[in-house]
């Protein structure tokens, strides 16, 4: 009497799913992908390091490598190529193609490398140091994509023996493009201690186009925009002759004047400094209130920073255009400013700032030193000696939030394990196999 033999050819569902998985994971753990993602990322970086030179910083890391897509002008290789005067200095190259930006490659990316583990890779002791390595680098492209949607940069400037409890925001690139940006703010200040401040944000003004709240009293029209600009005092005896679009508040002694964003590669203006011509309607009678300059120098100036806007009915609100701000839960106060030279020269030597930190909801108040290369970290964030006003007037912060900024040392030292794992037991095995041969 025989025995029964198993069935092998028996339906496992589990492992005909996993069949048909790995089938299906097989394409995207092409080791050919891989080259092809890995060109395309140098091209990217290539053609977004040229662009800087004619667009500002942030609009080049918001197109090229915080975008799914992008068109790349071919005059940005007409550059290059200018450079080493393979073409004519004055050669332009028309048009543009489309190209996959960063979250697009770089999600391929890290989808490739994990069906390249899942498809390709088994998991022994021998292979620890390679997964080390792998994971490094997934910790890294997960670092880039909290930097990206996360991230804030900002600038605290205190004046000696002033307060400040807000951060103007830098315009900075995020997830979905350009992010903050200037903001035209009206503040009224009837109210004994208090402000009350309207706000129209950056994409509304870029947008232009009539603007119109129930919390002001008159329509905004944006006239003309302008993302960069600069400014001139209008000469009085020519007033008549020169064109000018406001004709009322600054905007009638000051002109502005458009310019191109400033790039990467300006010694003169590192960010932009957008102006705008508005039309303020009043909402009771119609009639225009007047045509303003506002303008990021105006709200620069130490001397008047606002505009006053009076309605026909006495309403008085104060305006400016100015870099978009976050107010803070603290205060900080500046004790004293101190800026050291190297000896004979204007070369900043050092520059310090002792500020006092309140913090009333924690009941915390407190004194604290920020230099260079010393840093202050509280609550998330972190305040850099960055600049000062002229004359050494007072301190400019850098402030930056950036919950993944430890992700970058982590994948450093994850990769770094893997390497020396990886390559430690490749040499001891050389080295046994050394010893056996000559035994």
């Amino acid at each position: 009497m025989s025995e029964t033999e198993p069935n092998n050819n028996k339906y496992n569902p589990n492992k005909n799913s996993q069949f048909i998985l790995l089938k299906l994971l097989k394409p995207l753990a092409s080791l050919q992908l891989t080259v092809v993602l890995f060109v395309l990322s140098l091209i990217l970086v290539f053609a977004g390091t040229l662009a800087q030179v004619d667009n500002p910083i942030w609009t080049a890391v918001s197109d090229y490598f915080r975008s799914f897509y992008v068109f790349i002008p071919n005059q940005v290789f007409a550059r290059f190529c200018q450079t080493f005067r393979w073409v004519s200095p004055t050669a332009q190259w028309p048009g543009s193609f489309p190209f996959p930006g960063g979250w697009t490659i770089g999600g391929l990316m890290l989808a490739n490398l994990l069906a390249a583990h899942a498809v390709r890779f088994k998991f022994s002791t021998k292979r620890i140091g390679i997964i080390s390595i792998h994971a490094g680098i997934i910790l890294l492209m997960l670092g880039e994509l909290i930097t990206g949607i996360f991230a804030t940069e900002g600038n605290m400037t205190i004046e000696q023996g002033g307060v400040t409890n807000y951060l103007e925001l830098k315009e900075t690139s995020g997830f979905m493009g350009k992010v903050n940006g200037p903001e035209l703010a009206f503040s009224d200040m009837s109210i004994p201690k208090k402000e009350k401040v309207v706000v129209i944000p950056n994409h509304l003004l870029r947008t232009g186009g009539k603007i119109s709240t129930p919390l002001l009293p008159f329509d905004i029209e944006i006239i003309k925009y302008m993302n960069n600009s600069s400014v001139e005092e209008i000469d009085p005896d020519k007033k008549e002759e020169i064109a000018n679009l406001a004709n009322i508040g600054d905007g009638v002694r000051i002109r502005a004047n458009e310019k191109n964003e400033a790039s990467g590669t300006d010694k003169d203006q590192k960010i932009d400094l957008p102006s705008a011509y508005i039309n303020l309607i009043d909402k009771k009678t119609g009639k225009s209130v007047g045509t303003y300059l506002a303008s990021i120098w105006l709200s620069l100036s130490s001397l008047k920073p606002t505009q006053s806007v009076i309605t026909e009915d006495g309403t008085k609100t104060e305006m400016a255009l100015r870099f978009k701000r976050s107010y803070k839960p603290f205060s900080m106060e500046l004790i004293e400013f101190k800026h050291e030279r190297y000896l004979g020269t204007n070369t900043p030597k050092n520059f310090s700032s002792k500020i006092k930190l309140s913090n009333e909801s924690l009941n915390e108040n407190r004194e604290t030193l920020i230099s260079m290369n010393n840093p202050l970290r509280y609550d998330g964030e972190t305040f850099y000696q960055s600049g000062f006003l002229p004359n050494d007037k007072g301190t400019i912060l850098q402030v930056v939030r950036n919950p993944g900024w430890i992700m970058p040392y982590l994948s450093c030292l994850v990769v770094s394990f893997g390497m020396l794992l990886h390559f430690g037991m490749h040499l001891n095995t050389f080295l046994k196999q050394r010893a056996n041969s000559n035994a």
